[in-house]
């Protein structure tokens, strides 16, 4: 899955999630989210802070989100901002809230898919949209590779013959089991238009409940040879675990068909290297509220300037799934990426720092 847009080989992201292991393995001091966190060196401490007295408020929807989050947090800080806690809100509370004046940022923006929660808490009004975090993240129908190459399944829509979907029928009653989305989020919303549009509804059901939970138990039922077919999206750390084109295939869309939020998009919008996924893809932007960016120039500047590869993001996920889940810890995953990009780094704080200065 990672391969459909990184351009590094795949030994340069063994080679990152080594350095994440490594550094994970030291016993360094730890450090936490706040306004007493020491990042900085004795060269930046003598740099100009123009976030000096102001407090910023982010915020994640998943514990997945927040390595990048605290990316961003890092810079901030090293600006002179005082940081509080990570708040971790479902997705249409964050957006209501930032519109609201509760919550200054998120680093996990859908520009597409979170269309709908941005427009119905203020839009450009009250929002605005910054920067590209992660380019091209990819969503849609995933089955085990096994189960696709013995009865030639590469089409969702296959599902609506019922012997294909009694194949992974988990619960007996005759249909099968999609692992999809927590209620709230939007790719629950497209999931059962598909089934719609596609004829799906005598042979296909979503499941529905915490992600991280339904998932587990997918993996659980692939590693006893059972089929399965599964919602997912990158970045995530399930693409280390289930490989694409090892463990698992895409599942293509006949044509692009999605509900009214998105009823303009084509197959041009949907697809990836030639195959119709049937979900669009998708940009991972920073939102912040209006108002703070109005009056923060500095911060508004650095989120237009931070990117992160998708390879690093999904390679700290798999981190997190092993057990390196506290906020310390992706902190720390958070500081050794920072390490290793020094330079980038360095610059977007530069450029930061010159747009607090006076034309």
């Amino acid at each position: 899955m990672l391969s459909l847009y990184i351009k590094k080989t795949s030994i340069v992201g063994l080679a990152i999630a080594l350095i994440f292991s490594l550094v994970a393995c030291q016993n360094t001091p730890q450090t936490t989210t706040g306004s007493n966190n020491e990042s900085t060196s004795e060269t930046e401490s003598n740099l100009s802070q123009p976030g000096q007295g102001v407090s910023i408020r982010p915020a994640i929807n998943l514990q997945e989100e927040r390595f990048q989050t605290e990316i961003v947090n890092i810079g901030l800080e090293q600006l002179g901002y005082q940081i509080e806690d990570i708040k971790q809100l479902d997705v249409p509370a964050l957006y209501v809230a930032m519109a609201n004046g509760e919550l200054d940022y998120i680093a996990m923006h859908w520009e597409k898919g979170h269309s709908p929660f941005f427009d119905k808490s203020g839009g450009d009004e009250k929002l605005e949209r910054l920067g590209l975090v992660v380019p091209n993240l990819a969503q849609g129908y995933q089955v085990d590779q096994k189960t696709a190459q013995e009865y030639n399944i590469t089409s969702f829509q296959q599902l609506q013959d019922p012997e294909i979907a009694k194949l992974f029928d988990s619960d007996g009653d005759g249909k099968a089991n999609l692992t999809g989305c927590n209620a709230g989020w939007f790719c629950e919303v497209v999931i059962n238009h598909h089934i719609q549009a596609y004829g799906l509804q005598d042979t296909v059901e979503q499941n529905q409940g915490t992600y991280s939970a339904l998932i587990a138990d997918t993996i659980t039922r692939y590693q006893q040879g059972e089929p399965v077919v599964y919602y997912t999206w990158t970045p995530l750390w399930l693409s280390s675990v289930l490989k694409l084109n090892e463990d698992v295939v895409w599942l293509g869309v006949p044509y692009t068909d999605l509900p009214e939020d998105q009823k303009d998009l084509s197959a041009e919008d949907t697809s990836v290297n030639g195959k119709n996924l049937g979900f669009v893809v998708d940009q991972m932007r920073i939102v912040a509220n209006q108002q703070f960016i109005d009056e923060n120039p500095t911060a508004k500047r650095f989120f237009e300037l931070v990117e992160i590869p998708l390879e690093d993001i999904s390679a700290e996920n798999q981190l997190i799934q092993q057990g390196e889940d506290q906020a310390e810890d992706i902190r720390r995953h958070a500081e050794a990426w920072v390490q290793q990009n020094q330079a980038l780094f360095d610059s977007w704080l530069e450029e930061a720092r010159a747009a607090a200065e006076p034309n």
